[in-house]
């Protein structure tokens, strides 16, 4: 069993930053491969960004890339995403999850954290 806790969500303006954070325990986390979902009121969980169990390894949605960086360190059982030159349609529910392997998928993943608020304001 894996328990995911994120934290670092809040309210910023267009451009500004925020810097997610996954905290991990349970089982060896550097076992498994971890995503970002978002998901907006009435929406589809969409897919964010994913990291190989070793981070060697990322994903992004095209939307993200060039503004967002997923990062790990394994030593402290953490994941991080750091987002910059947020706009308004990376409002959300941010939850972390983990899983065997990357996917854009997520039912694939085995665990779910229970999310951060992220919004930004025009």
């Amino acid at each position: 069993q894996v328990t995911l806790a994120e934290s670092g969500g809040g309210l910023v303006q267009t451009g500004g930053s925020l810097r997610l954070s996954c905290a991990a325990s349970g089982r060896t986390f550097s076992n498994y491969a971890v995503a970002w979902f978002r998901q907006a009121p009435g929406k589809e969980p969409e897919f964010v960004a994913a990291i190989s169990n070793s981070g060697f390894t990322t994903d992004y949605v095209d939307s993200v890339k060039g503004r967002f960086t997923i990062s790990r360190d394994n030593a402290q059982n953490t994941v991080y995403l750091q987002m910059n030159n947020l706009r308004p349609e990376d409002s959300g529910v941010y939850s972390c999850t983990a899983g065997a392997q990357r996917s854009v998928r997520l039912r694939l993943y085995d665990y779910r954290g229970q999310g951060t608020q992220v919004t930004v304001s025009s």
